[in-house]
């Protein structure tokens, strides 16, 4: 594997800035709107301009827009903000995801239901202030997938185009939300096998965070059966090492970079590859020391580095890692079996790169 250029392919054809300057937009215009409609509606946009502006890798955009640009796609801002969409699909995603997951923080700054339990008790409102931060987030949440919908037909590409990638659009929200529910129902049912893992990994990360926004691209580039078919081959395994490498953040990961306490996916309960690994190899006193721990909301610094160390000695880490590197490895090599522009597929490769050794 070869190391990333120095300078990101999210950043390379001003993508990133370009990409926030087309949700920059579109939220004024939201704003102008929802205060037109009442003024307690405008801590509301500030929440969700604060969520979709103030953080966020643009890795599923650049995605697209290199899958674009791999088949033949000619750049516009026309593009740049139709794949802008999908940074509301993340949005509702990681909203309802720390609502479900009761996480108090997300990118170092509290969760949109913690955000909002906070204003009403501020504010001295009546009941429930935990009730109203979930009521809020489930409703801001939704709010941001509606507007996905919007962005998408109101980037100014014409209808036939729009009409060519809306079903990838829509597979793509269905998969994830079915994704998310076979979680919280792996949660309950205490599921630990790595094949129950993998399916959730898919659906619920892999599948919308590559190979979609890939084939989205693709869509409105209007590229070749050839291309979607290599998109998916790049694209699943990349999606799976993606969410593998989220795993290991997730219970290693410094919190100053990934935003989040240490061992938060711990204490979620979250049957990852990683956990399933280790509950497959680690010896009965591990196996009860994991089992105990998962899931405890309670689980303080001292266990979690316990956990860790049964996870390490295990020898699951190692084996993700391994996992991580061939996945990626595979989807290189996808590549290499299609007749792509010559920049995009550099950009992909180093996207490869960059969302498999991530540190956040």
């Amino acid at each position: 594997m070869t190391d990333a250029a120095p300078v990101s392919p999210i950043d390379r054809a001003g993508l990133r800035q370009r990409i926030d300057k087309a949700l920059t937009e579109f939220l004024a215009n939201q704003r102008i709107w929802m205060a037109g409609v009442d003024d307690a509606l405008t801590p509301v946009a500030e929440a969700i301009e604060t969520f979709v502006l103030g953080g966020g890798k643009r890795l599923r955009p650049a995605f697209a827009y290199w899958g674009y640009r791999g088949a033949g796609g000619v750049d516009s801002d026309q593009v740049l903000a139709a794949l802008a969409a999908l940074e509301f699909v993340q949005a509702s995603a990681l909203i309802h995801d720390d609502l479900m997951d009761r996480s108090d923080t997300r990118r170092g700054e509290p969760a949109v239901h913690r955000r909002f339990a906070a204003r009403h008790r501020r504010s001295g409102w009546g009941g429930d202030p935990d009730g109203f931060g979930d009521a809020a987030a489930i409703l801001l949440g939704d709010l941001c997938l509606v507007w996905s919908d919007e962005l998408l037909h109101s980037a100014g590409l014409d209808p036939g185009t729009v009409a060519r990638a809306r079903p990838v659009f829509d597979e793509m929200r269905t998969e994830v939300t079915v994704g998310q529910y076979l979680d919280v129902l792996t949660q309950v049912t205490r599921d630990t096998s790595v094949e129950r893992a993998g399916k959730v990994a898919r659906y619920k990360s892999a599948k919308y965070t590559v190979e979609r926004p890939l084939l989205l691209g693709a869509a409105l580039a209007d590229a070749s059966a050839e291309v979607h078919a290599a998109y998916s081959a790049y694209g699943l395994p990349l999606g799976e090492a993606f969410q593998l490498r989220d795993d290991v953040l997730g219970v290693f990961g410094d919190p100053t970079q990934t935003g989040k306490p240490a061992g938060d996916d711990l204490r979620e309960g979250k049957r990852t590859f990683l956990v399933a690994a280790a509950l497959e190899t680690t010896d009965d006193a591990g196996r009860e020391l994991l089992m105990a721990g998962i899931g405890d909301p309670g689980l303080d610094e001292r266990r979690v580095a316990r956990l860790r160390e049964v996870i390490t000695t295990s020898g699951a880490l190692a084996r993700t890692e391994q996992r991580i590197a061939t996945l990626t490895e595979t989807a290189l090599a996808a590549l290499a079996t299609v007749d792509l522009d010559t920049e995009a597929r550099q950009a992909l490769v180093d996207l490869a790169i960059a969302a498999t050794r991530r540190t956040d």
